[in-house]
């Protein structure tokens, strides 16, 4: 066999090798890109290579692998669901401290799941491998949930925050995660909380926080006007018990319109 021959047969093995090992390339990171979603992209971004964010995330799957995740027993997903709607009440009397709880919460179940959740970062990075597509709204979640313990997050932005939560929270029970953005869609049923025999209740989850973005605005009216009203009656107050009477007459009667509020919130059929 000729020089040229033997080289010509090594040129073809390097080349064929080339496109074996590009081909294989090539459908590693479409499979990372299905896994992974915009949790690739984010991350591709952070380091400006594709090759570095790819070892990134291989090396999270391996993590994954080598962990305890497990899925939740049928009485601890329907204790946490009830633990949820519990919460979501408690959204109309005060959002921060339901948004706070349930922040707390869906690390509970993470931790129930088998998670690690020490590490705030590493968290996010086990999660990405089996809740990519939610990975993001749980962000923005805890984003608002830094807001609202400065101080300056509105109400609506609280809703947000627990319908991000949620989203995360559902799929960490083993049901499907909120379609879409989060924002209220009038008529919507959405599948949150889990009975007691395992089978699921349709609840307007999202047109229930609505009205509790609502209500909570209008017990907070309510307290102000209260306020008020007492800072004038004490201004305009004549003799001592004449105007204990008025006043207290005029607290009888915010605190009537205030008792309604939460009978507004009934049960929805």
């Amino acid at each position: 066999m000729s020089t040229w021959t033997i080289v010509g047969i090594v040129v073809a093995i390097i080349v064929i090798a080339a496109v074996v090992i590009g081909l294989m390339a090539a459908a590693r990171r479409r499979r990372l890109q299905q896994r992974f979603g915009p949790e690739y992209d984010r991350l591709v971004g952070e380091t400006d290579s594709k090759l570095k964010a790819e070892s990134e995330l291989s090396e999270r799957q391996r993590r994954v692998r080598e962990l305890d995740i497990r899925p939740l027993t049928p009485s601890a997903r329907a204790t946490y669901a009830d633990r949820w709607s519990t919460l979501q009440e408690r959204f109309v009397d005060a959002p921060g401290e339901a948004v706070a709880a349930s922040q707390v919460l869906v690390v509970a179940v993470m931790s129930e799941r088998g998670y690690p959740a020490e590490d705030h970062d590493q968290v996010l990075a086990d999660l990405s491998v089996e809740h990519a597509q939610t990975l993001g709204r749980y962000r923005a979640a805890e984003e608002i949930s830094a807001s609202a313990a400065a101080g300056t997050a509105s109400t609506e932005d609280l809703r947000q925050a627990m319908i991000h939560y949620r989203a995360l929270f559902r799929e960490l029970l083993g049901e499907p995660a909120d379609e879409g953005t989060g924002a209220a869609e009038p008529g919507a049923a959405e599948d949150l909380a889990v009975g007691g025999n395992g089978e699921s209740r349709v609840q307007d989850d999202d047109v229930q926080l609505a009205d509790d973005v609502q209500l909570a605005d209008d017990v907070q009216l309510a307290d102000e006007a209260q306020l008020a009203d007492d800072a004038q009656l004490t201004e305009t107050q004549g003799p001592v018990g004449a105007a204990d009477g008025q006043i207290a007459d005029e607290r009888a009667g915010i605190g009537d319109e205030r008792a309604d509020i939460p009978a507004r919130r009934a049960p929805r059929s």
